[in-house]
């Protein structure tokens, strides 16, 4: 949509929704917005269509669903690492079986394991603290700000002589403040491993989240931008970390697609698991790639479109945006300054029909009883060294995180919702953000 049109569309949506201002909010008697309930979907599965059809029918008409040999020759997630590598403007693209899957393949690649320390956000999903252990690792949690996101200003203190890396987990669509997080960590000599499960298309400065750092990962599961309803992926320029990825992700074999790729094999032989993606995935997924800016420019759209609906009420203050164009539509969160009315804009959201929620898809991790038990092995090496016996964690390792995740509230955005519901959100914030 060109900039005009759709500036004069927001603003009829804006206006069309405003409604009068003595409007009586649902929770407090008031008509809903809504007669049925709006609430977001799955994104990716939203835009299937004969595309992911019609590849899944070329894998089984071929009998050649495992990606390195069959009846015929396989191609499906070999085209997805070639196209997502081109997509997200890196030299190499590593298909997995999930997000998880792909940070510990990054891991591996960035040669972490025992001795080691992994900075990491407070607030982030168990697989990216579960990685570090599995690497042998001790992972260093460290408060968000108000973008959701790593702050990069609490980083430095947690810097060890044993920081190997930091990971740039980029949650909830928002891109990371990159410029100040691999200044941090030019300065300090260490890796940039950038989580960009929750952000598949977000970018940063007009380049895609996960080019930025030495290697970046991204989830394909139902809950992320596109999906075959598991899946994940690894990218980066760095030939050797690329090889060490694959290595890893294929019991430590090299094949020659890959290797042909990387132009040579660099290392030796040596331990690894089983992650590769199978054609079927590799067919959903490169179908969901083609439609990849067609998503995220309608949810992007939209999104705008609440900012500009709701932009001008008294004083209100959105969450946090390293880069507002590049962000990825996910959702718009509102800083209520307290709990207790950010509670109450909560339920009266709900009462207006229009789904809203706190902060979600993640979770505190130092909060968790069995990481603040430490609930390895007994002689599991993350915390068996004096380093890993003295992190602490717990509710007060991370207070700032609690608070910021207690005060913002907001409205998830979906790629397919209309004018008309898009017009219901902006409307419901408007009826009840004076409330509050």
């Amino acid at each position: 949509m060109k900039r005009r049109k759709f500036v004069a569309a927001t603003a009829a949506v804006a206006t069309a929704a405003a409604g009068p201002p003595d409007e009586k909010p649902a929770i407090d008697g008031g008509t809903p917005v809504r007669s049925t309930p709006l609430r977001a979907g799955y994104w990716g599965t939203q835009f299937y269509d004969e595309k992911e059809r019609a590849e899944l029918l070329d894998v089984l008409d071929a009998q050649s669903p495992f990606r390195w040999y069959g009846a015929k020759t396989p191609a499906k997630v070999l085209q997805f690492e070639k196209e997502f590598a081109a997509r997200m403007q890196t030299k190499f693209a590593l298909g997995v079986t999930s997000g998880t899957a792909a940070l510990q393949c990054a891991l591996a690649a960035l040669n972490i394991g025992p001795g080691d320390e992994v900075i990491l956000p407070a607030w982030t999903w168990h697989s990216c603290f579960n990685a570090i252990i599995l690497a042998g690792a001790l992972p260093v949690c460290v408060e968000i700000d108000e973008s959701f996101n790593i702050d990069p200003a609490a980083i430095e203190r947690h810097l060890t002589p044993q920081t190997k890396a930091i990971m740039a987990v980029h949650l909830q669509g928002n891109p990371c403040d990159m410029t100040r997080i691999l200044a941090i960590a030019k300065k300090h000599g260490v890796r940039v491993l950038e989580d960009c499960a929750q952000s598949v298309g977000a970018s940063y400065q007009g380049r895609p989240v996960g080019s930025f750092g030495d290697i970046g990962i991204y989830s394909l599961q139902l809950n992320k931008t596109i999906t075959a309803g598991e899946g994940g992926a690894v990218v980066t320029n760095d030939p050797v970390l690329f090889e060490r990825a694959a290595r890893f992700h294929d019991l430590g074999g090299f094949r020659a697609p890959h290797q042909q790729w990387a132009g040579a094999a660099r290392v030796d032989w040596y331990f690894g698991t089983n992650f590769r993606m199978n054609e079927f995935s590799g067919g959903v997924l490169l179908a969901q790639l083609r439609k990849l800016d067609r998503i995220i420019g309608a949810a992007q759209a939209n999104a705008r479109a609440v900012y500009d609906g709701i932009g001008d009420l008294p004083g209100v203050k959105f969450r946090s945006r390293p880069d507002p164009q590049g962000e990825l539509g996910t959702g718009v969160f509102i800083d209520f300054a307290t709990k207790a009315r950010c509670d109450r804009f909560l339920a009266a959201m709900k009462a207006e029909n229009v789904a809203a929620s706190k902060p979600g898809g993640s979770v505190v991790l130092p909060t968790l009883p069995h990481i603040m038990a430490k609930a390895t092995h007994p002689n599991w090496p993350s915390f068996q060294s004096a380093r890993g016996r003295s992190i602490q964690y717990g509710p007060g390792s991370c207070p700032h995180t609690l608070d910021i995740l207690q005060r913002f509230g907001g409205v998830l955005i979906d790629p397919k919702f209309t004018r008309q519901d898009v017009g219901d959100i902006v409307k419901a914030i408007r009826k009840v953000y004076p409330a509050v």
